[in-house]
């Protein structure tokens, strides 16, 4: 809902006396002139308007202009000018738009600057920026699924709560991809005919449940699946603390650093089944822009 200013007059017949207005400069110029003349006759007219000083000249112009302002006053006036506001119901045609975010450990890791995780919620606010009249929400998981910005087109909430995103949020460890799907399918408008996507923005490691089972789910549903990959393919080790000065790393159980690697084969499988595309970032394009044109290209109905 849009609310937007009104002006209108109630009686705007009245309005049509102002075509006095010319009327009565046409009056007041006549008199002038008139009065002009006359003076004229008994010689020049600064010689006798000088003989008489108490005639003044800028008296009459004022009368007139009071006049003139009293008359415009009392037609709008008795035009009975209304202000007020209404709300505008403005339908929009656009897309919902899923975002789900890893938030497990291993998106800490630094082969893509300057995290994976930091990277991709940059990403996100950019993508964000550029929607107009589409929905979007935003899910963050690991070994659990949570909803942390339902669907909206409230992209200040969306941006302001991506801004605390972090491995914090979801105690338990994982990459449950199948969650973020089954969830992110509940999260959609039930009545909404726009086109549905699905963004899987992960690294894909230690991954849990049915993925692939969920992702073809959507697919049966109309709502395509997209993956995005976080990492290289040489892999990085994940620090415990990234803001430390002196990184330590996390570590195995028989004290090896543990190497965090994207795992392609599985989010481009997941990709396949959700009907959608697959696109690995680097660390001069993250890839959201490629997985956009491909969500612009679906149908987009009436948002409300």
């Amino acid at each position: 809902m849009v609310e937007q200013g009104i002006f209108r007059f109630q009686q705007p017949d009245v309005l049509y006396a102002l075509l006095g207005v010319p009327v009565l400069l046409v009056i007041f110029w006549l008199s002038r002139w008139s009065q002009q003349k006359k003076v004229k006759k008994y010689g020049d007219r600064h010689l006798v308007e000088g003989l008489m000083p108490e005639r003044s000249l800028s008296r009459p112009a004022w009368k007139f202009f009071l006049v003139l302002l009293a008359w415009i006053s009392g037609v709008f006036a008795l035009a009975r000018p209304q202000f007020g506001s209404k709300l505008e119901e403005v339908k929009r045609k656009g897309v919902e738009i899923m975002i789900a975010l890893d938030v497990s450990n291993s998106m800490l890791a630094q082969d893509i600057e300057p995290s994976r995780l930091e990277r991709a919620k940059q990403a996100i606010s950019r993508l964000v920026d550029q929607l107009e009249d589409d929905k979007v929400g935003l899910i963050v998981f690991a070994g659990d699924a949570y909803i942390q910005v339902p669907i909206t087109d409230d992209y200040l909430a969306v941006k302001m709560f991506l801004t605390g995103v972090g491995p914090e949020m979801v105690p338990r460890q994982g990459t449950a991809i199948g969650s973020a799907i089954d969830l992110a399918l509940k999260a959609f408008s039930p009545v909404s005919e726009a086109g549905k996507a699905v963004i899987i923005i992960t690294d894909g490691e230690n991954h849990e449940g049915d993925a692939l089972e969920a992702a073809e789910r959507a697919a049966e549903k109309g709502i395509v699946v997209h993956t995005l990959g976080m990492g290289l393919a040489r892999g990085a080790p994940i620090p415990i603390d990234p803001g430390a000065q002196v990184k330590t790393y996390r570590k195995d159980r028989e004290g090896n650093v543990v190497i965090s690697k994207l795992d392609e084969a599985l989010l481009s499988r997941v990709a396949a089944a959700g009907k959608g595309k697959y696109v690995r970032a680097n660390n001069i394009r993250v890839g959201l822009d490629v997985l956009m044109d491909e969500i612009r290209g679906m149908e987009q109905a009436e948002m409300e």
